[in-house]
């Protein structure tokens, strides 16, 4: 039976609100044991002779353990467009990450809006972790024009129901959150009215008049976020928020929880790293949807994450090939890819200059998008299964498209050198 101990590791538990330094024992995919570290822990329990027992020792000094990683929302290629991404290069890009589990959005080809899809991408994907797991489309196609048999796609093994795109159809949404109250699964949406937003492509403002793009004003955010808001007021039914860019839906979102409303909210982990100031590279990998805030959007969204009003923070990846993101930068298609530099680079930017805590990053990456699926994570203790991210913040690397595991490398740090990378992702699917 192989077993690792991991001695005098830094590990983080959102759930107990733990941040401490112990030594960690797993064995058969679970935890055996946790003592505080010291130079006669937990290996002075181990019977080396044991031929049952296969111990490996890891000297942790420096490393951070903790639940393994949660994406709620990303896009795979396949099926329809391998030459971005394959099922089996987007694992292996989310295990490098730290994932533990991915769902991903329905708008492949076809969408994900059957019990015969969702069964494709489970016959399909990689075994082991990390789980890759669709979202059900709410409507055909992913089109916003006509709802999905709701009912077949809750019996299979979606983790809700989202189409990753605008809302578009009021009343076809009303009826959607009407009748999916019933089936008991998350509904995740994406507020933006395209008829405000135009032919927008960065946030509007004086940094887009700077750059001479045409701007997308916050209000094609906020204005359906308001409409959504009054619907489940009025409906009832759970309802997840995603993207979340600007300052004002924060506050929309803070006051609508205070009045007890049914919500949980994400954004994504480009809006608090970077702002419409990064838009002056031209860089076609910062063509983003929702795009970029300002600056003072981005420090709102900092302080929403560290006061839990947004809950969790989604990678929202995005591949793209070489061709298709080489052009003027109004001209590229939107997103950027993520899943293995969100936990360095948000570490490096928010952990170390004191803008988040360690626990606070950890838990919107990990045990909180759980929460947001209605799913009550389990605290890290002895006796309990072990899906783990170890992660080492020191050293440097260079982000390079052989240096990655996803096929695509659209990212606005390809070339960079970055610090910190994921050692080991440990536990069983």
């Amino acid at each position: 039976m192989a077993s690792e101990l991991f001695r005098q590791v830094r590990l983080l538990d959102p759930v107990s609100e733990t941040d401490r330094v112990v030594d960690v024992w797993i064995e058969a995919g679970g935890v055996r044991a946790i003592r505080e570290a010291a130079p006669t822990g937990i290996a002075e329990r181990l019977n080396p002779s044991d031929s049952d027992c296969d111990v490996t020792v890891t000297d942790g000094a420096g490393l951070v353990l903790g639940p393994g990683l949660v994406d709620l929302y990303s896009h795979s290629g396949e099926p329809g467009y391998e030459s971005r991404e394959t099922l089996a290069s987007l694992h292996q890009a989310a295990r490098a990450g730290g994932f533990v589990r991915v769902l991903l959005l329905p708008d492949t080809a076809p969408a994900i809006a059957t019990p015969a899809d969702v069964d494709w991408i489970g016959q399909h994907a990689p075994a082991g972790l990390p789980r890759l797991q669709p979202w059900g489309a709410l409507t055909r196609d992913a089109k916003g024009d006509q709802m999905t048999e709701l009912g077949e796609l809750a019996n299979t093994g979606i983790a809700g129901f989202a189409d990753g795109r605008p809302i578009r159809h009021w009343g076809l949404l009303r009826r959607s959150l009407e009748y999916a109250q019933a089936l008991n699964r998350p509904i995740a949406l994406w507020c933006c009215d395209e008829t405000l937003r135009g032919n927008g492509v960065m946030r509007d403002g004086p940094d887009a008049i700077r750059f001479g793009l045409p701007g997308a004003p916050a209000i094609a955010e906020t204005a359906p976020l308001a409409a959504l808001l009054e619907c489940v007021a009025q409906i009832g039914t759970p309802v997840h928020l995603m993207r979340v860019s600007t300052a004002r839906s924060v506050e929309l979102i803070a006051q609508a929880k205070a009045s007890g409303l049914p919500i949980t909210a994400s954004t994504t982990w480009h809006h608090l790293l970077l702002n419409t100031q990064a838009v002056g590279s031209y860089d076609p990998n910062l063509r983003l949807e929702p795009p970029l805030g300002t600056p003072a959007d981005q420090a709102a969204l900092i302080e929403a994450v560290r006061d839990g009003v947004l809950e969790a923070i989604a990678i929202d990846h995005s591949p793209y090939t070489y061709e298709e993101k080489t052009v003027p930068f109004a001209e590229a298609p939107p997103g950027a890819i993520g899943l293995e530099l969100a936990l360095p680079l948000l570490w490096q930017q928010l952990v170390e200059p004191g803008h988040l805590s360690a626990l606070t990053l950890w838990r919107a990456l990990s045990t909180n998008p759980l929460r947001c699926l209605a799913e009550e994570p389990a605290a890290i203790t002895p006796d309990t299964p072990a899906n783990l991210t170890l992660f080492d913040p020191r050293p440097l690397w260079k982000v390079t498209g052989q240096s990655l595991q996803s096929r695509a490398a659209n990212t606005p740090w390809l070339g960079e050198e970055i610090q910190g990378r994921v050692v080991q992702v440990i536990g069983s699917r």
